[in-house]
This record gives C-alpha cells, structure tokens and sequence, in this order.
C-alpha cells in the first residue's frame, strides 16, 4: 500500500454503527457554509470508494468529509491508508455487520479502534459518551485531543431541552459558555447526535455560531430515511426503508412512537447480516417494539418472525401480529387494519425492498381518493 495521502485542511473521517451518513451530510452542511468542501457520495463509502476520491479532491477544496465503512476487521485501516483523517468520529458501536465478527461486539469496538490508530495521531477524535460500547474503544494510547457529545451524559458538546417542533427538532448547547438554540428538519433523538457531532467539528474548526445553527438548517435529509409522507384521511407513513440494524431499528420504534397518530402499525422486515446474532438481535427489537404503544405488529422475512417472538415475550398481543414472507399477501392484510389517521413505519434491510410496502400504501391511497 502506497503512503496515505495527507492534506494540509481538515479531513473528517466518520465511521460508525449508525448514523455515518446523516452525521457526514450534517457536517458537510455546516462547513460548506464557509468553505467549498469535498464529501462522500451518497453512501458510497467503501475502501474502494475512498480509492476513487483520491483523484476527486483538488487543490481547491478548503475540507474533506469523509464516510468510512466496513464489513470486516481491517476495513477502517484501509480507508486511513488512503486518505488520512485529522478529525475522527466514532458515532456509536452497535450490532451492525455483527455476524462478521462472531456475534461479539467486541471484536466491532476493534475495528471501529482502527481508525483511532490510524488517523492523525496529533488530531481530534470525537466521540458519544452516551453510548456505551463507545467504552470498548481503545482511546487509552492515543495521544491527540478527545472531544465528547452526548444529551443523557456529561459532555464536551451536550444537548438539553430537547423538543419535537413542526417538522423538525430543537435543542441547546452551549458554545463558549454562551447558550445556543439549534434546529434540524428531521426527527428522533439519534438525530440529535448526528447533529452535536456536526456542531462539534464546526465550532474546533472556529465556525460561529450563526453559520452552525444555518448548516444544520440547511441539510437535506436523504431518501428513505424516515421521511414522512402524509396521505389522505390523515394515514401517515414513515418511510425508513434505506437499511437496518437493530440500532437503527429502535430509533424508527422510538421517532414513530413520538411523532405518530394514537393508531399504530410497524411493518419490520429482516435484518441481514447479524449471523449467529440474529435471533437475539430480532428478539431484542420486539421486545423495544412491545413498550412503544403499536396497534400492530407485520413481518416479513424468516429472521423477522424473531421480531414477533420477542414482541409476544414483552406482552405484546398475539393476536395483532402478522407474520409473512410474501409481500403482496402482506399488503392485502395491511390494508385491512389501516384506519383513518394511523401512522405506518415501515423499516427494514436495504435487500428487503421493504421500499416497495411504501410505493404499495401510497399508490393504493391514491387511487382511492
């Protein structure tokens, strides 16, 4: 492997169980408010991705922000070695890609260590001190500047008074010892972390902020990502169809159970990649689901019936489960149970297609009016 290539501006490189892309989109938003910056492509964010950028980033970019992906042990040192990051963040480490590494979640703490181990070793690495299997990092050796956000913990950046507004949210930080109020035009509180990382990078890069608070005002969610469309009758879909880990499940659970009608529905489908991880990991979802006040509970994949199983465990009524493996047998049940003003979250893995439940609802609806 040639030498990593090492720019004289801040490099950002973001890693994580969840919420990479959000985080990257969120911090890209505020930096170029100031600067022309250069930034992963969507979600395109493997080694061989980063290869690709490497001919991509010009003399003129004043910021580098980049996504670092893995399935496997080794995968963050590979992006480092291409394009060396002076900023690291480390948004969480949960299950995702579990089966990959023998179900322990350790062995993720590892990989996600590699990019502390090789990015900067003078530079910043942020980190949530609110997630604890953030602790399994190994931070110990390394001897540049550690920067924390958290809402629930002490931290560097914290939020307080965090409130659901019209189509967004709203929280404080203090910066500098002043109080700050910031807005984001998306929902749930695993966004709220996205976000402190984006303010945290900005205000160590000596961003006001005036320009922070304009960024994060100004980021455009991606699609798929529990974006909400309104139907007649006031029927509400959240659509979180993009990709799924038992993180990113309970997030959609717990924005659905917030924001949704008093009627509730989730369609879950499987979560790949959790090998011998999966029944534990699809249980522990019901068991979430199960203490967030849903009418109804639809499956649909074989590991996804673990999702019913642990439903059932917590309490949830049997008799409102629905388990399937074909989707149009699905969508003919699902119609039957959806009222006027019920909130539909739809969510599970990127090969799911679970996307086409929601071009289903909408197209169905349509007609109908």
């Amino acid at each position: 492997m040639a030498k990593p290539l090492i720019l004289n501006i801040p490099v950002v490189g973001i890693t994580g169980s969840a919420g990479k892309t959000t985080t990257k989109e969120m911090t890209a938003s505020v930096l170029q408010q100031k600067w022309k910056i250069f930034k992963t492509k969507g979600n395109a964010n493997t080694y061989k991705n980063t290869l690709k950028y490497l001919k991509m980033i010009h003399p003129y970019h004043q910021a580098v922000v980049l996504e670092f992906g893995m399935l496997h042990s080794g995968g963050i040192r590979k992006h480092c070695q291409i394009i060396q990051p002076n900023i690291g963040i480390i948004t969480n480490v949960g299950s995702a890609h579990i089966g990959n590494f023998n179900g322990k979640i350790e062995g993720i703490a590892r990989a996600k260590s590699e990019l502390i181990q090789h990015m900067k070793q003078t530079g910043t690495l942020i980190l949530n001190a609110d997630d604890k299997n953030s602790q399994l990092l190994q931070t110990k050796r390394f001897p540049g500047k550690i920067i924390t956000i958290g809402i629930n913990q002490q931290a560097t950046y914290q939020a307080k008074n965090v409130k659901y507004v019209r189509s967004g949210m709203e929280f404080e930080v203090s910066l500098k010892g002043k109080k700050h109020r910031f807005y984001i035009p998306t929902f749930g509180i695993h966004n709220i972390y996205n976000a402190l990382f984006a303010i945290a990078v900005a205000d160590h890069l000596g961003f006001d902020a005036e320009l922070i608070k304009r960024g994060l005002r100004g980021y455009t969610k991606p699609r798929r990502r529990l974006n909400v469309f309104t139907l007649p009758q006031g029927i509400q879909i959240i659509d979180d169809t993009y990709s799924a880990n038992p993180h990113a499940m309970k997030a959609a659970i717990k924005v659905a159970s917030d924001i949704g009608n008093k009627n509730k529905i989730a369609v879950l489908g499987t979560m790949l990649e959790m090998g011998n991880y999966s029944v534990k990991a699809h249980k522990d979802v019901g068991r979430f689901l199960a203490k967030h006040h849903f009418n109804y509970l639809y499956t649909f994949g074989k590991q996804a019936k673990y999702i019913a199983d642990g439903a059932i465990e917590a309490g949830f009524p049997r008799s409102h489960i629905m388990t399937f493996l074909e989707k149009g047998k699905m969508h003919a049940n699902l119609i039957t149970k959806i009222k006027p003003n019920t909130t539909i979250l739809i969510k599970g893995s990127h090969g799911m297609k679970m996307n086409e439940t929601v071009h289903f609802l909408i197209n169905y609806y349509k007609k109908r009016t």
